[in-house]
């Protein structure tokens, strides 16, 4: 039985992703029911499972509300602040997704949230907001020194996953991404490519895991070019991939 994943659009820009073989249902971080509620019943689909990347507002509130519909099982980091029934994963915990045939396994990114976890096999990544296209979250709870450690992980992942973000940056992002490398004629061409995409009222996503690693500035902080570039826009002397990433996420944080 083949498997679709599709976006669910929810508040101004973000996606909650489905997982789906046309019978039963996986959802990613539903922040809002309705939506979420609106697609399964047009489908016909039975919610099985639950999967939670964080414990931000945007990525939880319609736990509760699908809860009360289905009887699923929810996965989540262990968070104080997640309060719903859920499964507490963990680094490298394994979740399989049974009546998908699916197996995930869980990875602990520290960075945007302490607790951040992705969850990822042999095709699919779901990193929540640790990493966008030509992006990556905020820093609101965690230090560059595991925001770093964290991207490294995703770093190190096969390059032909296909990368499901939850939310729709990737045009604020290459704005940025063009302000350190104006003349990089690959960012240009996918500028256009997506702008097109979001004219059509298309999503810009999913993206190429090997596509992010050769072009995302936030996936490039140990290149000499980009510490160099950081290095001159910042007006300071880069260390580290650490002292990159962290100017160059407090210079995306004013852009």
């Amino acid at each position: 039985m083949s498997l679709h994943i599709k976006p669910i659009s929810a508040f101004e820009d973000n996606y909650i992703w489905v997982i789906h073989n046309n019978k039963t249902a996986v959802l990613v971080d539903p922040g809002e029911a309705p939506p979420a509620l609106n697609f399964l019943k047009k489908n016909n689909l039975k919610l099985t499972d639950i999967l939670i990347t964080h414990h931000h507002y945007d990525h939880i509130n319609g736990v509760e509300d699908l809860l009360a519909m289905y009887a699923c099982t929810v996965y989540a980091p262990k968070d104080h602040r997640i309060t719903f029934n859920h499964e507490p994963v963990k680094e490298n915990d394994l979740i399989n997704l049974s009546d998908l045939g699916v197996e995930l396994k869980v990875t602990e990114t520290p960075g945007h949230t302490l607790s951040h976890i992705c969850y990822h096999n042999s095709d699919w990544l779901f990193c929540g907001d640790t990493l966008f296209s030509m992006g990556c979250g905020r820093m609101f709870e965690g230090t560059p020194e595991q925001f770093v450690d964290s991207l490294h992980k995703l770093k190190q992942l096969p390059d032909g996953l296909m990368v499901y973000c939850t939310h729709e940056y990737t045009l604020s992002n290459l704005a940025f991404a063009l302000s350190l490398e104006p003349k990089y004629q690959a960012l240009l061409k996918y500028q256009d490519k997506v702008a097109n995409l979001r004219q059509l009222q298309q999503p810009s996503l999913p993206t190429l895991l090997q596509f992010e690693k050769s072009m995302n500035p936030f996936l490039r902080f140990d290149t000499p070019s980009i510490q160099k570039i950081i290095s001159e826009k910042a007006q300071t002397t880069i260390n580290s991939d650490v002292d990159c990433f962290a100017h160059m996420r407090r210079l995306k944080d004013i852009f």
